[in-house]
């Protein structure tokens, strides 16, 4: 992190448990970021934080702390089966797993025991973990409702409450369920509450303050949304255009590390099998990859093992994603805003980077309303023949195995004849 990110503020002058000061020692956190220096302070006092800055600026950590805090100093200190003591909602698996990284590193020598529950996989093994004391439950709300149905946990004992990017909770229709989790949990006044979002929009507003006890509004933003260490140009090219210009950008520039936006995942498919096919090794994030591979993906983007990696939004928040040098976008977003977050992987903490759109054919009418956001207009480049690159074919994604047959292991049987099936797939070869 660039010290020029950092405030004056010592974490050893806050009034935090000797083990969260040792934790944040070893980690190597000495100073505050500015919404972590003016949030945390409000939150010791046990005041209610709604909380705005841009990506990358220490919003985990300041709430983390906050809610190991509260839990530390409390008089009950030790969670019992069934009524966890802080709950966390994340709109995303991926920011759920990147929170419960977060906190397992803080809390790694701190006597809290963390549970986290999300959809996609290992449904068994999250259940098991409500057999034991849960301090700190952190999860997407389809997953806590699922569970909280099936009566594994009661939200009255909690403690601590977190909202991490309400607002893309509204975005992705998730905002229903997370009122039905709100409702049942104890009065606002009984609890701490936090909410964090890179955005505040009136709706989030109305959020906290119908279910938060006088909140606090912290807001850390520069006078314009877009970070202002990232250089930002857009090309025109056609759609034939898009691929060559691609490939051939990275090629010219070589990006240490750089994330590919596209708005569907069919996209997001096709880049990655011409970035394959072209000897450009790329991770993807979409929704045809299985949960475990994505994390396993993502885990080797953050080690290094790969330089680029391709994705939907489903990367542009929450993910902390360190030295992004470079952020492409493919396919321009619909919204400024979205446009704001996307950009945002790059120029994390103090550093700068470079964002690169395509106005093409599809997504051109975009670029208005993202500059009208923005508040500026993005410098246009001219596409020349030697940034266009001629790419080698394209390496087709193995697609999934059929499922098996639970009885015997094989393939469930059609009521097609083998001579018919074998018709068929000679027509669907064909182009």
């Amino acid at each position: 992190m660039s010290d020029q990110h950092l405030t004056d503020i010592e974490f050893s002058s806050l009034a935090l448990d000797a083990s969260l000061l040792a934790a944040l020692d070893k980690l190597n956190f000495k100073r505050c970021t500015p919404i972590q220096a003016e949030s945390i302070p409000l939150l010791l006092k046990g005041k209610d934080v709604s909380g705005q800055a841009q990506t990358g600026t220490g919003k985990t950590m300041a709430f983390l702390l906050a809610c190991a805090q509260k839990l530390l100093s409390a008089d009950q200190a030790v969670a019992s089966p069934g009524k966890p003591r802080a709950l966390i909602l994340a709109p995303t698996r991926e920011l759920a797993l990147q929170i419960h990284t977060d906190a397992s590193a803080l809390l790694a020598d701190v006597p809290l025991k963390l549970a986290i529950c999300y959809g996609g996989k290992a449904y068994e093994q999250q259940k098991q973990q409500f057999e034991e004391g849960v301090d700190i439950l952190i999860g997407t709300p389809g997953r806590l409702i699922d569970f909280f149905k099936q009566k594994l946990f009661n939200l009255k004992s909690v403690e601590v409450l977190i909202l991490d990017e309400a607002d893309r909770m509204f975005d992705m229709g998730f905002i229903q369920d997370v009122r039905f989790m709100l409702r049942r949990l104890s009065e606002p006044e009984k609890r701490l509450n936090m909410l964090f979002s890179a955005t505040m929009a009136h709706k989030v507003l109305e959020l906290a303050y119908e279910h938060m006890n006088e909140p606090q509004l912290v807001q850390i933003q520069s006078d314009t949304p877009a970070v202002e260490r990232i250089e930002q140009t857009v090309y025109h090219p056609s759609n034939q255009e898009k691929i060559p210009l691609l490939i051939g950008l990275i090629q010219q520039l070589k990006p240490e590390r750089s994330i590919i936006f596209a708005n569907t995942k069919h996209a997001t498919i096709r880049i990655w099998e011409y970035l394959q096919g072209n000897g450009l090794e790329a991770a993807i994030i979409s929704g045809d990859i299985q949960q475990n591979k994505r994390e396993s993906l993502l885990k080797k983007f953050h080690q290094g093992e790969y330089s680029i990696l391709v994705a939907t939004d489903v990367a542009s928040r929450g993910l902390h994603i360190p030295d992004v040098t470079h952020v492409f976008n493919y396919d321009l977003p619909d919204q400024g805003e979205d446009y704001v977050h996307r950009i945002g992987r790059t120029a994390r903490a103090g550093n700068s980077g470079t964002a690169i759109s395509f106005a093409c054919e599809d997504y051109a009418m975009n670029l208005m309303d993202i500059e009208h956001y923005i508040k500026t207009s993005l410098p246009t480049v001219r596409i020349s023949n030697e940034m266009i690159s001629t790419p080698l074919p394209p390496v087709r994604m193995k697609k999934a195995k059929p499922p098996q047959h639970a009885a015997d292991g094989k393939k469930k049987p059609t009521s097609r004849s083998p001579q018919r099936r074998r018709s068929n797939n000679t027509n669907k070869s064909k182009p």
